[in-house]
């Protein structure tokens, strides 16, 4: 190689230098791309219904999040066994009765005795709840009467006063957040023409939906030895609730206010809380849990009882149910306890997607090795070159 030769490789070597080193950089920066991609689409599940993030707790790390919107209650039963054990699940109390079901799967992670026959409590308001969403009208205005308000003592009554007008809607606001007796048997009169030929009504429904374990006598779940159900049928009744999308909308919400006006009493604000702990955080659901619907339930003899449907980070929803706790520490517990199980159950669309992720990575990997091989390869070269 003569000196004008050698000089005109010595000038082109950085070209070359700079030209391999971009190129790593280019690979670099598509592998870290395609990672974010792949994760991305791995935990995004579009859906009909935008969440709220701003009324859930936990909700605002999930910025992309979306919940799935009931399903029609044809699409199936989950058939099971009383008993479900789950190896590992400590419960509080032995003798309480609960469930949690996979709607995706139509399969039971965990059930205690399902069948057996408990007191519904105010859990009976999500068959009130339907019924009005059938067969009522959310604009009808309502006037409240002194009977809505004849009720046992202590049992829980909203701020409205007889003569007050509100809409049916305002009623169910109240009916489904608060558990507002008195709002479940204006709905019941008004519906009907009067409780009674509402209770007709609701038995009729659980007929129809199989509920073969239940029969009502009143529309609030006041306590009467002649009312019961099974958690079994308290799912059946919650995935009828869940296949409205007025019942999902309502039963999220952690506060409701009604401004009461234009009534025989004066102008004043009604405002209440949701009864679900969760919902007003003072109770903590587990990371990467949601919930899309929701009832509470409290009497002396039903014990503390609560009914979801929640979704967790997978997309996948559960109907969660748990009843006869004896106070809301261990209803909470418990409760807490099943929601942790669905983050342990990983659907197989993401088992493959992460599998597909981690071989996309080794292929990366083995791209930018055999590259930076060619890089020594070509340093080698040049060095022998200039020897």
């Amino acid at each position: 190689m003569d000196g004008t030769q050698y000089e005109q490789k010595r000038d082109r070597e950085p070209n070359t230098h700079k030209t391999l080193m971009l190129v790593l950089a280019l690979i670099a920066i598509g592998a870290i791309l395609l990672m974010v991609l792949v994760r991305r689409n791995s935990l995004t599940y579009p859906v009909d219904v935008p969440y709220d993030l701003h009324k859930q707790n936990g909700a605002n790390a999930l910025s992309e999040f979306s919940l799935q919107t009931g399903k029609p209650i044809s699409d199936g039963l989950v058939v099971t066994a009383e008993n479900v054990d789950v190896p590992g699940l400590v419960l509080t109390q032995e003798e309480c009765k609960g469930l949690l079901f996979n709607l995706e799967k139509t399969e039971a992670v965990f059930s205690r005795n399902i069948y057996r026959k408990v007191y519904p409590a105010s859990l009976t308001k999500m068959m009130t709840a339907v019924l009005a969403l059938e067969y009522g009208s959310m604009n009808e205005t309502v006037q409240m009467k002194e009977e809505d308000f004849d009720l046992d003592e202590g049992a829980q009554v909203s701020s409205l006063m007889p003569g007050d007008l509100v809409t049916m809607e305002q009623l169910f606001h109240l009916l489904v957040i608060y558990s507002s007796n008195d709002a479940a048997m204006a709905i019941a009169r008004t519906v009907a023409g009067d409780v009674s030929s509402f209770v007709d009504m609701m038995n009729q429904r659980a007929k129809e939906l199989s509920m073969t374990g239940t029969h009502f006598t009143n529309p609030t779940g006041l306590h009467d030895e002649n009312m019961y159900t099974t958690a079994y049928d308290v799912y059946i009744m919650m995935l009828h609730a869940y296949s409205y999308q007025e019942y999902l909308n309502v039963s999220q919400m952690s506060e409701y206010t009604v401004e009461v006006s234009g009534s025989q009493n004066e102008p004043h604000t009604v405002y209440h809380t949701s009864t679900d702990q969760y919902l007003t955080n003072d109770r903590a659901l587990p990371a990467g849990v949601r919930i899309l619907a929701s009832k509470t339930g409290t009497t002396d003899p039903a014990g503390s009882c609560l009914a979801l449907v929640v979704q967790n980070d997978y997309g996948v929803p559960y109907v969660a149910i748990m009843m006869g706790a004896w106070d809301k520490d261990n209803l909470y517990a418990n409760m807490t306890s099943l929601l942790n199980l669905t983050m342990q159950q990983i659907p197989e669309s993401q088992v493959q997607a992460s599998n597909e992720q981690t071989q996309s990575s080794e292929e990366l990997m083995q791209l930018s090795e055999d590259q930076m091989v060619s890089s020594e390869e070509s340093e080698e070269l040049i060095q022998m070159v200039r020897e």
